[in-house]
């Protein structure tokens, strides 16, 4: 017999479904969404409040539905240092509210929080196809923004699956099995299988609960004050790809960005041979680091490059600093923006470069006269400067 199903995608950065150890100045994160959650966060896309949700009795249509949840990023479990003001406080061991000593006023109350970082998960929902036509519409343009769990936790995706939903299978397993998986990026691992956590209910087939089921304390009967009621569940492994699997989709959910187009230098550009003979007549051609005299510009921005080089752009320098500056550049990484000879801040590294090669090519200079000279004595005098 197949029922009416409604998926929903529950996908962000962070997620936090709080089960029922989640108490006091711990709070542990479930596995997965629990029923109550995904209760709160239909009757906030309906704009229904805590008092109405009991009294219209949303709450006990809405536990009614069957619910399955399959895994499809575990994410990983990351703790939040938390700290809560307002006047809440904690208290003592005499049952007082704590006060800091030096100014008696209430101490901040400190919890650690649970979070699942980067997590998938598709749930399917099984109910009356009114009902889940009436939710799937909520969903589709909610009165309240829906979050994962807590409010600092936004979906990243829409929480309404666009195809084929609301639609019909004849069991949760079935519906959990008929859409795709999706890596997350180009090049993600499928996984060999993906496990599934669904409601347990009795049947004719089956009066009782089987021995590896769990009981999780997740239906609500009020959310003020919170009060919940036990349901069992089951879990399950589908297998992923293959004939009876679960299939694949083809394209990754995140597509790489590319990398915007870098300007590059034209040095054979006639505007480019402008702009550099305009900024060589402006330093009197000479060096702006060393006042030896200029033969070259060193670009210190690449945003213009290309032959819409600004005069600003360059800088007239001697091959010795040029070389230098390189030097700076390639070893810091630089993008776009370059070393600028005149800024204060780069004086000693440039001065510093220029040292070392002035100090290796007096080395392989001598090394060069000794060839000519000596062969054997070059080849000791290389020996022993690879020894230092």
């Amino acid at each position: 017999m197949s029922r009416h199903t409604l998926f929903l995608r529950l996908e962000g950065p962070l997620q936090a479904w709080g089960g029922h150890e989640a108490k006091f100045v711990i709070r542990r994160c479930a596995e997965a969404p629990t029923k109550s959650a995904i209760i709160g966060m239909l009757l906030a896309a309906k704009g229904i409040d805590r008092s109405k949700a009991v009294e219209e009795n949303w709450l006990s249509e809405l536990s009614q539905l069957s619910m399955g949840v399959r895994i499809d990023r575990p994410g990983v479990r990351w703790w939040d240092y938390h700290t809560v003001g307002a006047d809440i406080g904690t208290h003592s061991a005499q049952g007082k509210v704590k006060r800091t000593a030096a100014t008696g006023e209430i101490e901040t109350f400190v919890s650690r929080r649970e979070y699942l970082c980067d997590a998938s998960f598709l749930v399917a929902l099984q109910g009356d196809a009114d009902l889940m036509e009436k939710l799937a519409t909520a969903l589709a343009n909610p009165e309240w923004t829906p979050f994962l769990g807590r409010k600092s936790c936004p979906p990243s995706v829409p929480l309404l699956m666009r195809d084929k939903n609301p639609s019909e299978h004849d069991s949760l397993e079935a519906a959990l099995r008929s859409l795709p998986w999706q890596p997350r990026m180009q090049g993600d691992k499928t996984p060999d299988s993906l496990h599934c956590i669904l409601d347990w209910k009795p049947s004719e087939n089956e009066p009782n609960a089987p021995p590896d089921a769990e009981i999780w304390y997740d239906i609500p009967l009020s959310f003020d004050p919170p009060s919940h009621a036990p349901r069992f569940i089951e879990r399950i492994e589908l297998a992923v790809g293959g004939q009876d699997g679960v299939p694949v989709a083809g394209v990754p959910l995140v597509s790489k960005t590319p990398s915007p187009p870098r300007p590059r230098a034209d040095y054979r550009n006639s505007e480019y041979q402008t702009a550099r003979q305009n900024r060589l007549a402006h330093d009197q051609y000479l060096c702006v680091f060393c006042k030896s005299p200029a033969n070259t510009v060193q670009h210190i921005t690449y945003r213009n490059a290309g032959g819409a080089e600004q005069q600003e752009d360059l800088r007239a320098l001697c091959r010795l600093c040029h070389d230098a500056v390189t030097m700076i550049e390639y070893g810091e990484g630089m993008g776009m923006d370059r070393v600028d000879p005149k800024d204060p801040r780069w004086r000693k590294q440039i001065i510093d470069n220029r040292a070392n090669i002035v100090e290796h090519r007096s080395r392989e200079k001598k090394r060069r006269m000794m060839i000519k000279a000596d062969p054997e004595r070059a080849a000791r005098f290389k020996d022993e400067e690879e020894d230092d």
